[in-house]
């Protein structure tokens, strides 16, 4: 309490008395539409290169290194971006992600076409710009100029439009140095996370890897029952009371009344986020896009739900892909399983559970740490970027 009381002071001591001017970006720098870069142009090494999807997939907020590159020859022919630029992904699948900002801190590379890069004057802190462009305003001016429905974009004269409080230099300086700590913070414990997963991952293949004279293998359908979930409609859910109501996401649609399953059910989505695997140690809702199983006296349903994660690849690999992604039952029915004794299922799954606790939980472990340091970060972000506005006269 008592650091966040210092911090909190010596921001207020910061923005004390600060004079801020509002300006259009249109009118503090200069924006460079992209074009003439596919996927399919990336070659292993050559020119540094960034299409517009990598912005919203694969960067932070900043970045000094690209993950692709171009041939020179290509490379002649494509707009460039140099060192202080804010890249921006001029469309995307949703409001959210379109306009997303990537701080460029590197030497000159080549970007795609639907992106955009950002230079601006000598006014703007570079990270200053793009931790705003990630700030409430900036979301809400996105939610009311974005256009489309399947691809969204903002068009490049509304963008310019956007204004952004210009507090001094040595106030955006300041104030980048404060965020940074938070945004490197989140960062090394990512890493962390990221090495813990790879630990997860390795034995989880290794626990889960049988010779075919060790254990026996049997088709799922002999020792679970896959049930298909029943249709609830939206109007029918609670968004707070009831049980949780799963359909085509490991997120739940919300509240029902009833539930159609037991605890400690494993369950996969079949529609949607199609694949994915879930268990739940309460009583939920499965609807109609959601199997889930029923084991038998011989099976641990938690030990089912690892065996899955372990051909979370193979079952990924076998989603129909259309207008909407689809997991066909056969799939799920066809599977082959290796059933150990109870005993070395239950042994199993007690140290699998230790490494998705600290790997994956919500509740504890690094996610959890790194959800609260995120939260932490846009709290201090938006108090120290939320100067006062004065409307136009």
């Amino acid at each position: 309490m008592s650091n966040n009381s210092n911090m909190q002071n010596s921001i207020a001591k910061l923005l004390d008395g600060v004079a801020v001017e509002w300006k259009a970006l249109g009118e503090i720098g200069l924006l460079i539409r992209g074009s003439g870069l596919q996927k399919k142009d990336f070659t292993e090494t050559g020119v540094p290169a960034i299409h517009y999807g990598q912005i919203y997939t694969y960067y932070g907020i900043f970045a000094t290194e690209t993950k692709s590159f171009v041939s020179a020859k290509l490379a002649e022919k494509l707009k460039k971006a140099k060192y202080g630029d804010i890249l921006l992904a001029g469309t995307s699948e949703n409001v959210k992600d379109v306009m997303t900002p990537l701080g460029w801190l590197g030497g000159e590379i080549v970007f795609s076409g639907d992106m955009f890069a950002f230079r601006p004057s000598n006014l703007i802190n570079t990270k200053y710009l793009t931790y705003f462009l990630q700030t409430t305003p900036f979301q809400k001016f996105k939610e009311k100029y974005a256009n489309g429905t399947k691809v969204i974009r903002i068009s490049s004269e509304k963008f310019l439009t956007f204004k952004i409080p210009i507090p001094p230099l040595h106030v955006q300086t300041e104030i980048v140095r404060i965020l940074d700590t938070f945004t490197e913070l989140t960062a090394e414990l990512t890493v962390e996370l990221t090495a813990r997963k790879k630990k997860y991952d390795y034995y989880l293949n290794k626990l889960l890897t049988f010779k075919e004279e060790e254990v026996e293998w049997k088709l799922i359908g002999e020792f679970a029952s896959l049930k298909r979930g029943i249709r609830v409609t939206r109007n029918q859910l609670s968004q707070k009371n009831g049980y949780e109501v799963y359909q085509n996401s490991l997120t739940p649609l919300g509240y029902y009344e009833k539930a159609n399953t037991k605890e400690n059910t494993t369950f996969i989505i079949s529609a949607g986020a199609a694949g994915e695997i879930g268990y739940s140690t309460e009583k939920f809702w499965a609807a109609d896009d959601c199997f889930y199983f029923e084991c038998s006296k011989d099976l641990l349903s938690r030990y089912l739900f690892y065996v899955l994660k372990n051909k979370q690849e193979y079952i990924s690999s076998q989603v129909r892909r259309s207008s909407i992604p689809r997991l066909p039952r056969t799939i799920i029915e066809k599977l082959k399983i290796p059933i150990p004794p109870l005993k070395e299922q239950a042994r199993i799954v007690e140290i699998l559970d230790k490494f998705d606790a600290i790997t994956n939980s919500l509740t504890e472990g690094l996610p959890r740490e790194i959800e609260l340091r995120q939260k932490q970060y846009e709290y201090y972000r938006n108090l120290l970027l939320n100067f006062p506005k004065v409307e136009d006269k």
